[in-house]
């Protein structure tokens, strides 16, 4: 438990500098749900999900009202769905009804949003995988909190371009079912190189194969936490400054632990992990990009942009995991354009470009993460942006992905509007040059040869 200064220190952090517990997720194996048809399946996935998590949301108002810790989203996160329907599933509309199911239990349950419409297809694609992923863009038309992901590559199995290019394909057609909101259904949908088992933060979280029945993940935040310890360091150097971002790493941590701890024992289900992530909301003072800019950046986007969030980065987790004997998920700093002001800000001044994004993805959390691009842009350059993504977190060992939203009918400097903690952001350009040939081979580009370590 937090001793008395800890109290006071925590008061502060969240009164004034934006501290928060982004996520309490719950994780819910759908394994062992049965059903001879897909309605069947549907009823025993609606029960075992609000059966587990009929006080979630209850107990997270609890846990804020009683210690004063704000707690932003209550969320669930199940087992892939294209492993639980592949059994009955017999085309892309039953995979629907699926997500329909996991739609009611999410509102009736009052969580913001639940992930896990998933297909793991690092490798290949069953014929289940493929009828899930091409029902993506029905799916997440017609249902408004459920998230989905594709996971196409990995470290040890090298990339799916089977996959990479079909998701090409998709990301443009779910922009085009949403076309009517901004092409929103994107936001919702992101594609993973190594994705983890217990990531607690939307739109990727999903319940891993190698999780339990149930468990309660936590994700923390606090960008405006770090932003006002480096104000004490300025001028100061690299060692102060990385001395400053792990002891103040460590006091978030402990918020998410204790949060983590007492959802956990309330609800009497397992602690997982905490994931320490810096997750920026487009409020003023709670932006990752604000943090760079006060390490010593004139905009997010200039010349040593990708060092600064290295260092971030690396002293975060160094920071995060003195304070928590479970540290996983993702656990670093997310950059996602929308979602932070001062990325916002950078993109709109052509600061911050596309390229850019992709080099700082090779040292932060996750990947290329609400970008708004043209909508006329071509599948297959979606799909060899993902490739580049996948690439870099099978060669660099880690997880990245991207979330890109081709809002149908604008163009570069046009504005699209998402709402709430998803934000806004200025369409970017994008390479104007093709990679038809290239992503339409066909086949999977293999592991690389510092995988075989057995």
């Amino acid at each position: 438990m937090l001793n008395i200064m800890e109290v006071h220190e925590t008061n502060k952090m969240i009164e004034q500098e934006k501290l928060d517990v982004r996520t309490i997720t719950m994780g819910i194996s759908l394994l062992d749900c049965e059903g001879s048809t897909v309605d069947e399946l549907c009823e025993s996935i609606y029960k075992k999900i609000t059966t587990y998590a009929k006080d979630l949301v209850s107990t997270g108002q609890a846990i804020e009202r009683e210690f004063g810790i704000p707690i932003v989203n209550k969320r669930i996160s199940v087992t892939p769905i294209s492993l639980v329907g592949a059994r009955v599933c017999k085309c892309p509309e039953d995979f629907v009804k699926i997500i329909h199911a996991l739609d009611r239990a999410a509102c009736d349950m009052g969580v913001n949003f639940l992930g896990g419409y998933s297909a793991l297809v690092s490798k290949a694609m069953t014929p289940a995988e493929r009828m899930l992923i091409e029902s993506i863009p029905q799916a997440l038309a017609e249902t408004e909190r459920v998230c989905a992901s594709v996971n196409v590559g990995s470290t040890k199995t090298g990339i799916d371009m089977d996959a990479v290019r079909l998701m090409g394909e998709i990301v443009k057609k779910t922009a085009e079912a949403t076309a009517d909101r901004d092409s929103l259904g994107c936001a919702k949908l992101v594609v993973f190189c190594n994705a983890p088992d217990d990531n607690p933060f939307m739109a990727g979280a999903f319940h891993g194969v190698t999780e339990g029945d149930v468990v309660i993940n936590v994700g923390v935040s606090g960008p405006g936490v770090v932003k006002k310890a480096l104000e004490a360091a300025r001028g100061e150097s690299f060692e102060v400054l990385c001395e400053t971002i792990k002891k103040t790493a460590f006091k978030i941590t402990r918020i998410g632990q204790l949060v983590a701890q007492e959802a956990s024992r309330r609800l009497g289900v397992p602690f997982g992990i905490i994931d320490l992530s810096l997750a920026p909301t487009p409020a003023v003072g709670d932006s990752v990009g604000e943090i760079l800019e006060e390490i010593g950046l004139e905009q997010v986007g200039a010349p040593g942009t990708t060092a600064a969030l290295a260092l971030l980065n690396d002293q975060v987790k160094k920071g995060g995991i003195m304070a928590s004997s479970y540290v996983g998920g993702l656990s670093g700093a997310f950059i996602p354009v929308s979602e932070d002001k001062n990325m916002i800000d950078a993109a709109t001044a052509g600061v911050l470009t596309l390229e850019k994004l992709e080099a700082m993805t090779c040292v932060c959390s996750v990947g290329l993460d609400m970008i708004a691009i043209p909508g006329d842009t071509p599948a297959t350059t979606i799909a060899g942006i993902i490739a580049d993504e996948a690439a870099i977190g099978m060669i660099n060992q880690k997880t990245t992905a991207v979330r890109l939203i081709p809002v149908i009918g604008k163009g570069v400097g046009e504005i699209a509007e998402f709402g709430g903690l998803l934000g806004w952001a200025p369409i970017m350009p994008v390479n104007p040059k093709g990679c038809e040939t290239f992503v339409t081979r066909g086949g999977r580009i293999p592991a690389p040869v510092h995988s075989f370590k057995n």
